[in-house]
């Protein structure tokens, strides 16, 4: 089992690692270049108006499905048909809000249209997963895997065509319906190849089925709500609040690409993490020595990663984008340094999550809705996306503070004085180096001394300790 689980996880990353870069930054990045900063910031701001009520979708219900078909697969064909007619009734509810609000920040009828598809989309990329968590439970993991990538392949080819291919001229609206397009296939097929595996269900609808389900997942869901709008609401805000909006969402959607390809990486940790950290807990283990390692890695390589793309911000922007690369830079810049604040919350709030301590990080995400909203009407009327990334990068240093302080204090720990010497003393070092690899003329050699330096001393202040890692993966 332990074989089959490593095998199938590294099928899983490497398939991410190839296709959803390629899609991230070869079809995504070249439509905003192709359709313009301002087009495209009207379609990123709605796609995070469609991202704020998404729980609504779920409400618990993929991890329900994954842990009780992993325990009892015989009881899949009768709990399907239950829980899809389920989802349409909180289809029905998302609907609803989403509309509600868009019509609350009174988008124009174009905008409306757009929404409409991005609505779609979003209920089939919620029933894709839901079909994924039952390969999951069956333990089809390659299914699994392939499905997980699918929609982004079939996006690379159908999206690609258009885009270097047909004559057409390419629109957002275009874009929007490619993406229709290639999820459609994927839920057709995985529907297809879920039916063909265990048998076509009974459709039927059960409130006390349903209900049971909402009341044991609603905490979590409304932590995963509240997480939603402190991190997504950003663009909704700076397109409302700012005189040219559309354009400063498609300014800072070029900084905020790179940070969610960052971040989806580091979700991988979180993964591993969560698991692992709810294993330990149960089993009255110390979590300290995996929550030292793991937040070591993590952290120690976002400084890392970070450093490298504010010091060559300008010459990365360029090999992405061709318009706006200048002023987009601000944006980038306070962006990228917000990654490293949300890797802590990768790590320390994955530990409070594993804990049950939901009711502890609700709290915290009200204060920092609070807290980002304010800080976005304040900032966002004077310096655009500038003020956007700026009030993300608070809104997560608040956030990521406030979950180290509630560990510690409920895991009786600290940082001693030996650790704080160390990641003192690497911040020193790694900060030195990429400040005078500056001065530099060679493009190439900066580069190399910048990527070689930094894993250097990673390795020589023992953020990455190779040892600890092996024994932990083995586990």
């Amino acid at each position: 089992m332990q074989r089959k689980f490593i095998s199938n996880l590294i099928l899983l990353i490497l398939l991410n690692l190839i296709v959803k870069p390629i899609s991230i930054f070869g079809i995504d990045a070249t439509v905003q270049n192709r359709v313009g900063a301002e087009d495209y910031g009207l379609y990123f701001s709605l796609l995070n108006l469609t991202f704020l009520f998404n729980i609504i979708l779920d409400v618990g219900i993929n991890n329900f499905t994954t842990k009780n078909i992993a325990q009892y697969p015989h009881i899949v064909k009768r709990y399907i048909g239950r829980l899809l007619t389920f989802r349409l009734l909180l289809f029905v509810v998302y609907i609803f809000f989403t509309l509600l609000l868009a019509l609350f920040l009174g988008y124009s009828e174009r905008a409306f249209k757009i929404v409409y598809l991005l609505i779609f989309n979003q209920f089939l990329v919620v029933l894709i997963a839901y079909f994924r968590s039952h390969f999951a439970g069956l333990l089809m993991f390659k299914t699994d895997a392939l499905i997980s990538v699918l929609d982004r392949f079939l996006l690379i080819f159908i999206c690609g065509y258009f885009l270097f291919f047909s004559a057409m001229d390419f629109s957002i609206e275009t874009f929007v319906w490619t993406q229709t397009i290639a999820y459609l296939i994927t839920f057709i097929i995985s529907l297809s190849w879920l039916f063909y595996k265990i048998g076509i269900p009974r459709f039927s609808f059960h409130w006390t089925f349903s209900i049971a389900i909402i009341k044991k997942s609603a905490p979590f869901a409304l932590l995963v709500l509240l997480m939603m709008i402190y991190t997504r609401s950003d663009t909704v805000l700076l397109e409302r609040l700012h005189e040219n909006g559309n354009f400063e969402v498609g300014i800072y959607a070029q900084g905020f690409r790179l940070l969610d390809a960052f971040y989806i990486f580091g979700m991988l940790f979180a993964t591993l993490l969560f698991p692992l950290f709810s294993k330990q807990l149960k089993e009255g283990e110390s979590v300290l020595p995996l929550l030292k390692l793991s937040s070591h890695l993590l952290i120690g390589g976002s400084v890392f990663i970070v450093l490298f793309c504010v010091f060559n911000g300008s010459f990365i922007l360029s090999l992405i984008y061709t318009n706006n690369t200048d002023v987009s830079i601000p944006s980038f810049n306070w962006l990228m340094l917000t990654f490293v604040w949300m890797c802590f919350s990768l790590v320390f709030g994955t530990l409070l999550t594993a804990n049950g301590s939901l009711n502890t990080l609700i709290k915290l995400s009200f204060v920092a809705i609070l807290i980002n909203i304010a800080l976005n009407v304040y900032l966002i009327p004077l310096y655009g996306a500038k003020g956007t990334a700026i009030s993300a990068f608070c809104t997560q240093f608040f956030v990521a503070i406030i979950q180290l302080i509630v560990v510690f204090r409920f895991f009786k720990t600290t940082i001693n004085q030996k650790q704080f010497v160390q990641y003192f003393l690497f911040l020193i070092f790694i900060f030195t180096l990429f400040y005078c690899s500056v001065f530099i003329t060679s493009q190439g050699l900066k580069f190399t001394t910048q990527l070689s330096g930094g894993l250097i001393l990673l390795f020589v202040f023992k953020l990455i300790d190779l040892k600890a890692l092996i024994t932990v993966l083995k586990r």
